[in-house]
């Protein structure tokens, strides 16, 4: 049964990749429909072409074999007026060879390249000794256009190599002109329909498998209580009994308690509820520890320090969790529209629907496992399991699965009041970004540039900055350095390799920061309606989760477990 929901998964993450990319194409195709203009046409810009020879040629327009002017699969427009008012221009499009022909010996220049910003074009010089006949009285030509004024041709594409002519009608030299050259294709708005179309049929098969194969793949078989009650897990008769307070309420019912044989019992011997008693005791006796100031938010990262670290294999964890990085990458795919999903279903019912929390939760769990072990923490050197559920691996990431959630935040908590929390990750988990500003100016022959580099912050925001500076002609965005949470790492792995242990105060920052970043990840998720706190809780895990016995609950031995 897993392994079938496993492979609906892969296969509709696949099918909303492929729908994806036909997304993609559909939008390019319609952009360059709709930039045809008016008048039907795709066009570069008009400049001034200028040449000290008899033609200018464009070579080398190659047309697949199987295509007729007859099928009109695209007309190519070329239109020009020479710069001197009392000189006849032609425009011409011939067959390749007849042209070459035509030109043997003749110095002309064909046009290599052209840049538009600013402008430029590029020439090879092809030299000559002997004078052409007016192009007019050659008979090999498709299309031509000729005299004084503006002179326009339309050519709809045929099979074979073509060669686009400018020059002065009497055939003399210099030849200069004002020129524009453009395409249209009635194809475009078909192929930008049939890709549409067929995108929706691969994102909705895609998304229909991922949501029910991420829908089964979490939930727990369900089973009467032994000696009466309501249904529980059955998964629950042991180590894996619910782990927090609203998941005993969802369980056992509004103030009702687990089996005494139920209790999730801490490493020690204490259970959940009697470690939140005995805090509850000391708070009581005027007892406060101030590192446990302020609410235990419901969503919970651990991990904890390998004692006897490698000095070495940090070098190669990151290639060593390739595997990992395969699988979620279809996770994350599957994550993306499972929230989409479970944010329709919020907006609807109030509900985040168990089996889609259960999944999502999984995945977040698997990252952070990956994290821990090959990218952010480096704190341990055993391999992460491939699995959604909880394990006795040293990292953990756990949320209280919400009852029920506001119908209006899911509109607008994970765009819009997320931006102060992921200023503020975003700040020590991103590089800075830099922007290079380079001026151009000069005609042909003449080019200078000048620059200068800006520093703006990184992360979320580094696309609005390059917005604000659109006059320049040219521009170069790059992200460089390291972020503060990198360099932590780096600086705790050095300190490894050299002294053989990973230091504890750095391990403990990481965690916070670590801790500070999923907290935020799950309330953009959708997955709680608590604002994450303000506040860099360090350690393995939070106090407030130790002291109510949460810190790290023992695994149980189910698909279900959350």
């Amino acid at each position: 049964m897993r392994t079938g929901k496993i492979i609906m998964l892969v296969v509709g993450s696949l099918l909303i990749l492929i729908g994806l990319g036909l997304a993609a194409g559909a939008a390019a195709v319609g952009v360059l429909n709709a930039r045809q203009g008016d008048n039907r046409f795709f066009s570069v810009p008009e400049e001034t072409y200028a040449v000290d020879s008899y033609a200018l040629t464009v070579p080398e327009i190659e047309v697949d074999q199987g295509v007729t002017s007859a099928d009109e699969v695209a007309t190519l427009r070329v239109q020009g007026v020479a710069t001197d008012a009392g000189q006849e221009l032609f425009l011409g499009i011939g067959p390749r060879s007849a042209v070459d022909r035509y030109l043997l010996d003749v110095q002309h220049s064909e046009l290599q390249r052209v840049n538009f910003s600013p402008f430029r074009a590029y020439y090879l010089e092809m030299e000559g000794s002997d004078s052409p006949a007016p192009p007019g009285e050659q008979d090999f030509w498709a299309v031509t256009s000729s005299g004084s004024g503006q002179q326009s041709l339309e050519w709809n594409l045929d099979q074979g190599d073509w060669t686009v002519v400018v020059m002065n009608a009497d055939g003399s030299r210099p030849v200069a002109a004002d020129l524009q050259m453009g395409v249209r294709s009635d194809f475009l708005q078909p192929v930008t329909w049939a890709l549409l179309i067929s995108s929706i049929v691969f994102l909705v098969a895609g998304i229909a498998l991922v949501v029910i194969g991420a829908s089964g793949l979490r939930r727990p078989p369900v089973g009467p209580a032994p000696g009466g009650g309501p249904p529980q897990p059955a998964e629950q008769y042991g180590a894996g009994a619910p782990q927090t307070y609203g998941q005993m309420q969802d369980r056992y019912g509004p103030g009702q308690l687990p089996p005494s044989g139920n209790r999730a019992v801490r490493p020690g011997g204490a259970s959940a509820l009697g470690m939140a008693g005995a805090a509850g005791a000391a708070a009581g006796a005027g007892v406060r520890d101030a590192a446990l100031s302020g609410p235990r938010y419901p969503a919970r990262l651990y991990g904890e320090l390998e004692p006897n670290l490698s000095r070495w294999m940090w070098l190669v964890k990151w290639f060593l969790a390739i595997p990992h990085y395969i699988v979620l990458f279809f996770l994350w795919i599957a994550f993306f529209v499972t929230t989409v999903v479970a944010g329709f279903a919020i907006l609807f019912t109030g509900r985040y629907p168990h089996g889609l929390f259960d999944f999502n939760v999984g995945v977040v769990r698997w990252s952070w496992r990956v994290t821990f072990y090959a990218t952010r923490v480096l704190g341990t050197d055993r391999y992460p399991p491939f699995t959604l559920d909880r394990t006795d691996y040293p990292a953990d990431f756990s949320v209280d699965y919400p009852r029920e959630l506001s119908r209006w935040l899911v509109l607008i908590k994970w765009w819009l009041l997320v931006i102060p929390q992921a200023l503020v990750v975003s700040a020590f988990t991103q590089a800075a970004v830099v922007v290079n500003r380079f001026y151009i100016s000069g005609g042909q022959g003449q080019e200078w540039s000048g620059g200068w580099t800006q520093m703006v912050p990184g992360g979320m925001w580094a696309a609005a900055w390059d917005e604000g500076w659109e006059g320049a002609p040219a521009a170069v965005v790059s992200t460089q350095g390291l972020s503060l949470l990198t360099l932590l790492v780096l600086i705790a792995v050095v300190i490894l390799l050299f002294r053989g242990r990973y230091p504890r105060h750095l391990f403990d920052l990481l965690m916070g920061l670590n801790r500070w970043s999923y907290r935020v990840l799950a309330y953009a998720a959708l997955m709680r309606d608590d604002y994450p706190p303000f506040r860099l809780d360090q350690g393995p895990a939070d106090r407030r989760d130790e002291a109510a016995g949460l810190g790290r609950p023992e695994p149980g031995p189910g698909p279900g477990r959350s």
